[in-house]
């Protein structure tokens, strides 16, 4: 008999909770003879080991005060400038929308002393989208800051695997780059839509990665410089309970919650992008056109706050009070909020999927700025519009991008590409729109099923098994 193997899983986002314990890749895992070490944010090892232990699973704290302080204290300017680079450098032979936002970004809102250098970093980033030998420079020369956080876990343990939920674009990075120090085989998974296009070279020595399509794993290749032997297409575990709709609510229930008129369609509005943008003028369109009277059907709006809504930064908090104001008055608008497990997870914590899944499954029509629940939407076969009317003010006192202008990101362009729904720049479009769907539910419904299975592969609820035989492989060859 073969002898047991450890693996170290590393969760340190509220969607790596949903992805490896609210599906099936942990079970695989210890189904398959495993013993699963997960580290997660310090203050909710209690609550998650209370909620998601079983035998063979080990709760251990990520160390995450650590790692920051690490990132702070020691030659901060070094490390910063190495993970700016990271995430710009990527190669030009994919789409860079999303990447070029991201340095305009940052450039608008560096501090002085940063601007001053932003020229020559500019230029490197130049160099690293044209060279592979550069990008490869660069992931080695990440080496050198590599801490020894996790060291006595390592001995504890002695894992034969270490799994992060991203290839150390996080403060995972310090776990993975010790354990490549130490010789341990380590991979990474996919649990973001946009990532593959969006986050660029890895940020530790990683030797295998699980995507969730053809899509990523040629971004990954074409981006990143992953060789195909590297890379595993294994769908979204996460999805898998949306496809077999073991978190929905019935109807009636779920509208009862959140004191909805069973006789009213339901327009649903997820918030997304607000890093970039603020929301409220969509959410208003919406309200104005939900409480007129100006939809094909007497409707209601529900809004669903993004979890950055929550977060300490004044112009969120701002946006989401303005949201909350609007729903109190007007008597159709509704407002749901994320629900937060604590800690750093915060209001990612993946603890409502029960709401998130009820309220795609029961929207007559699903609003949101090209978020990942457009796909999520369309999993529940929901018709999906994409709202992106421009702020007026945009966030005054920082870098705004107009949502009329990001349709050209990998995922967003895609998306408007597959037909899978409809895009509206104005309150005008935005009603014809709504109206469409109202009228018509099943417009476009071919198109939808055609797109969320090139975006995930496996719709039959397999992704889970499928990534962690995959995942289980690596450690037993180890």
């Amino acid at each position: 008999m073969s002898e047991p193997r450890t693996i170290f899983i590393s969760a340190d986002h509220g969607l790596a909770i949903v992805y490896f314990l609210q599906s099936d890749v942990v079970d695989t895992l210890i189904a398959g003879g495993a013993q699963v070490v997960l580290l997660t944010d310090d203050e909710l090892v209690a609550s998650i080991q209370q909620r998601f232990g079983r035998p063979g699973l080990v709760i251990e704290g990520l160390r995450l005060d650590a790692a920051k302080r690490y990132f702070n204290t020691y030659k901060p300017s070094q490390q910063w400038w190495l993970d700016f680079l990271r995430r710009a450098g990527a190669s030009n032979q994919i789409n860079l929308e999303a990447v070029d936002s991201y340095v305009n970004q940052v450039k608008a809102e560096a501090h002085s002393r940063r601007k001053l250098l932003f020229p020559l970093m500019q230029l490197l980033v130049g160099v690293l989208r044209r060279s592979r030998a550069a990008r490869r420079w660069l992931v080695r020369a990440q080496r050198q800051f590599t801490p020894d956080i996790y060291g006595d876990l390592f001995d504890k343990y002695q894992p034969d695997l270490v799994i992060a939920s991203t290839p150390g674009w996080r403060y995972d990075r310090y776990l993975l780059r010790q354990a490549a120090a130490r010789g341990v085989p380590t991979a990474a998974v996919i649990v973001g839509w946009d990532n593959s296009s969006s986050y660029s070279l890895p940020g530790a020595d990683v030797d295998s990665i699980n995507c969730w399509s053809a899509i990523q794993q040629q971004e990954l290749m074409q981006g990143s410089d992953w060789r195909p032997e590297q890379i595993h297409i294994g769908g979204i575990p996460s999805y898998d309970g949306y496809f077999t709709q073991r978190w929905e609510l019935p109807r009636a229930d779920y509208f009862k919650k959140h004191s909805l008129d069973p006789q009213r369609k339901l327009i649903a509005y997820a918030s997304s992008f607000i890093t970039f943008s603020p929301n409220i003028q969509n959410i208003a369109a919406l309200a104005e056109l939900v409480s007129g009277d100006e939809l094909a059907a007497p409707s209601q709006l529900l809004v669903r706050l993004h979890p950055n809504h929550f977060m300490d930064v004044e112009r969120f908090a701002a946006e989401r009070e303005q949201v909350r104001a609007l729903a109190a008055a007007h008597p159709h608008v509704h407002v749901v909020e994320p629900a937060s497990l604590g800690g750093s997870l915060g209001h990612y914590s993946g603890e409502d999927m029960d709401e998130k899944a009820s309220m795609m499954a029961h929207a007559d029509v699903f609003v949101t700025v090209y978020s990942t629940m457009v796909v999520e939407a369309s999993a529940h076969q929901a018709p999906v519009v994409s709202a992106c009317i421009d702020s007026p003010e945009g966030w005054p006192d920082n870098f705004t991008l107009p949502l009329s202008r990001i349709g050209d990101w990998p995922t967003h362009s895609r998306f408007r590409d597959s037909d899978a729904g409809r895009v509206a720049y104005d309150k005008a479009q935005l009603r014809e729109a709504l109206n469409f769907y109202l009228q018509q539910p099943e417009a476009h419904l071919a198109a939808r099923k055609a797109f969320i299975q090139r975006e995930v592969t496996y719709t039959d609820a397999s992704a889970g098994r499928r990534t962690g035989e995959y995942l289980l492989s690596l450690a037993v060859g180890a």
